[in-house]
């Protein structure tokens, strides 16, 4: 059996130094302590290490990556940053963080510029820019290394490592446990054609309704964005066209204050009058009162994922990470009562 020859992944560990250290040390560059450089060279010698193709990759190529999203939830983009952050200071990695508009003609010009000019090497897509399988050919054309932070069940396709987190089974589960508390009027606020998110959460909400006999109210799903005001707006809408609602599922958690709140102006007591769920734990669910029952999704630990395969695939290009998914779970506060 051949033996596995040392890679720089195993210098590095050994050593307790970022890839960027070692091939610092490996190229003989500046800005390395003597103390690291007699710790990595030592560790060279002990395993007998010979840089190879990736290694002299590295002494041209970007050691930074873009996250790149259209999102207005600051908690969702803070979580994420953080998330990205953990793993590039581990590996020394920098970080670019990229805002953008993704229904602009300009998003892809941005991009491609960012990996023309070799501002960076590697690229993370979040939702709705994760979604355009036109976007993410062109930056792969580019030469610039992509991974994909989805919706679904499972990956769209084979075009670059994909996280994928199922929104439909976790929107199935909270429809689930109003379901089992005799809620039988459900409403269902912040469906949204273009989102992918919203889209799961809708179709695991009437799948938990199908399957317990009971047909979607056209009238209960309200159309919105994922925002703290759009919750409260729908929210009206909603009480205005139906009196029949004890129960509301909010598409993410500021929805779902929004709806508490508009709840509140109508003078309707949480959850006595009216259950409310939400979805991704954010703050918004713990901050307000009753505290939202929601769907747990690990931002930041996904986003720290999906930076380990981007920095794994930019060491070591032949390597193609695995796709990753996420299954979220229920997490049961005080704003759901029996009916």
């Amino acid at each position: 059996m051949a033996v596995k020859k040392p890679t720089i992944k195993d210098v590095a560990r050994l050593a307790g130094v970022s890839f960027k250290s070692v091939s610092r040390v490996v190229n003989n560059e500046a800005w390395v302590s003597d103390e690291v450089r007699t710790k990595v060279q030592a560790v060279i010698e002990q395993l007998n290490y010979q840089p190879n193709r990736t290694a002299r990759l590295m002494r041209t190529a970007p050691f930074s990556l873009a996250f790149v999203y259209d999102n207005p939830n600051s908690h969702y983009v803070i979580e994420m940053q953080n998330g990205i952050l953990t793993e590039c200071r581990e590996k020394g990695f920098e970080l670019v963080i990229h805002p953008t508009d993704s229904a602009s003609d300009q998003v892809r010009h941005e991009l491609t510029s960012m990996i023309g000019t070799n501002l960076v090497g590697g690229v993370i897509l979040t939702p709705p820019l994760s979604e355009s399988t036109t976007l993410v050919q062109q930056l792969l054309e580019q030469q610039a290394k992509v991974v994909r932070i989805v919706s679904g069940a499972e990956p769209p396709d084979e075009l670059c490592p994909t996280i994928y987190v199922d929104d439909e089974a976790a929107g199935q589960a909270i429809t689930e446990h109003l379901l089992d508390q005799g809620h039988r009027h459900i409403a269902f606020l912040g469906y949204h054609k273009d989102h992918k998110s919203s889209l799961g959460r809708y179709r695991g909400y009437c799948a938990a309704l199908h399957h317990a006999g009971f047909a979607v109210e056209d009238e209960l799903v309200i159309s919105g964005h994922f925002t703290f005001d759009s919750g409260v707006q729908m929210t009206e809408q909603l009480l205005q066209q139906s009196n029949k609602v004890t129960a509301l599922f909010g598409c993410n958690d500021e929805i779902a204050a929004g709806a508490l709140y508009a709840a509140r102006k109508r003078q309707l007591a949480v959850p006595e009058d009216l259950s409310i769920v939400g979805f991704e734990n954010s703050p918004f669910s713990r901050q307000t009162w009753p505290g939202l029952t929601t769907v747990h999704q690990p931002n930041a630990e996904i986003a720290a994922r999906a930076a380990a395969m981007l920095i794994s695939l930019m060491l070591e290009p032949e390597q193609t990470p695995k796709h990753c998914g996420f299954k979220l779970q229920l997490v049961l506060r005080d704003s759901v009562s029996p009916i």
